[in-house]
């Protein structure tokens, strides 16, 4: 179960029982797992655009090469690494926004939330 204590007696206080609780759980994990294969189908493909900030460039819209996105998950954790052309980062977090979007936390060097589209045009 990924709920920590505080979380587990919070719902237990509100009438839940711990089978509840225990389902609860298991259907918030196959909604992460869920999510990390629908990313994983949004990054298999060779370019995507970004609103990432970096460094040295005066462009809102960033354009990479994608070699792999590599995810595993944990309960609610999603975590894993993004690899770019020429580099990669870290992986802490992510959804779908929509068809068309994705949003990923991404660690150093980034340290930040992310959106990702096939088209540029998604991301104005």
């Amino acid at each position: 179960m990924h709920f920590d204590q505080r979380t587990q007696q919070a719902l237990r206080d509100v009438g839940l029982s711990r089978a509840e609780i225990r389902e609860a759980s298991d259907l918030v994990a196959e909604a992460v797992e869920r999510d990390a294969a629908r990313l994983r189908d949004f990054f298999d493909r060779d370019a995507v655009h970004s609103d990432m900030e970096m460094a040295h460039s005066s462009g809102d819209i960033h354009e990479h090469d994608v070699e792999f996105l590599d995810l595993f998950t944990h309960g609610s954790d999603l975590r894993g690494y993004l690899r770019f052309g020429t580099w990669g980062v870290p992986v802490e977090g992510g959804r779908v926004l929509s068809e068309d979007v994705v949003e990923l936390t991404l660690g150093p060097t980034v340290d930040g939330r992310v959106r990702f589209a096939a088209d540029a045009d998604d991301l104005r």
